[in-house]
C-alpha cells in the first residue's frame, strides 16, 4: 500500500468536503460554521507542513500512523506531537496561519465569539489579532474595508479556496518526497 497516496488522497477527498460544506453554508449565511470549515481545511494545511518538514523515515512514520487511526508521536517518544507544535512551524511559512488558526478555533470550541449576532467577535479579539486577520484578507483578497465581522464573512469562501490551494501546493511536495528544513519555513 502506498500510504503517501491514501494519505494524500484523505485530505483531497476531505478538502473537497470543505469547498462543498462552505457553498452551503455560505448560501445559508451561518458564520460559525464558515469559520470552523476553514480552521479544519487549515488543519489539514498545517499538518502537511509539519511533514514536509520532518525527516523521511520520521515523515513516514507520521503518515503511517494517519492513515492507521493512530495519534502522531514525538520522536522522542513521549507525548504527542500538538496543534500548537504544527501551527507554529507552519506560521513561518504561512505568516498568517496562526491568527486565522486560532479565530477558526473560537468557532470549534464553544466561545464568546458565537455571541456573534451580539457582539462582533472581531472587537472581542485582541487588536494585535483583528489586524493580523484583515490585514491578511485585504492583501490576499482586496477586502474586507470594514473591521467588523459581518464585513469580513463574504470573504471567507475566497479564504478557504486560498488555503485550499496551498493545501494542494504543499501536497505536490509531499508526493514529490519534498523537504523543507527548518530555515526554508
Amino acid at each position: 500500500m502506498d500510504i503517501v497516496a491514501v494519505f494524500t488522497r484523505q485530505i483531497l477527498g476531505r478538502s473537497k468536503d470543505h469547498n462543498r460544506a462552505m457553498h452551503v453554508v455560505a448560501a445559508a449565511n451561518i458564520p460559525s460554521q464558515m469559520m470552523a470549515i476553514l480552521r479544519q481545511e487549515l488543519d489539514s494545511m498545517v499538518r502537511v507542513i509539519y511533514l514536509l518538514a520532518q525527516e523521511p523515515a520520521r515523515r513516514e512514520a507520521l503518515i503511517f500512523a494517519s492513515v492507521n487511526g493512530q495519534q502522531w508521536g514525538k520522536s522522542e517518544g513521549r507525548g504527542r506531537v500538538t496543534d500548537r507544535e504544527m501551527v507554529e512551524l507552519a506560521q513561518h511559512l504561512q505568516a498568517w496561519t496562526l491568527s486565522v488558526y486560532k479565530f477558526g478555533c473560537a468557532f470549534i470550541h464553544l466561545s464568546h465569539l458565537h455571541d456573534y449576532n451580539d457582539r462582533d467577535p472581531m472587537q472581542l479579539l485582541p487588536t494585535e489579532e483583528c489586524e493580523a486577520i484583515l490585514n491578511h484578507c485585504r492583501h490576499y483578497h482586496g477586502g474586507p474595508m470594514g473591521s467588523k465581522f459581518i464585513d469580513l464573512v463574504p470573504f471567507l469562501p475566497s479564504i478557504l479556496q486560498k488555503i485550499s490551494d496551498n493545501l494542494e501546493f504543499y501536497l505536490e511536495q509531499l508526493r514529490a518526497g519534498g523537504h523543507y528544513t527548518p530555515n526554508e519555513i
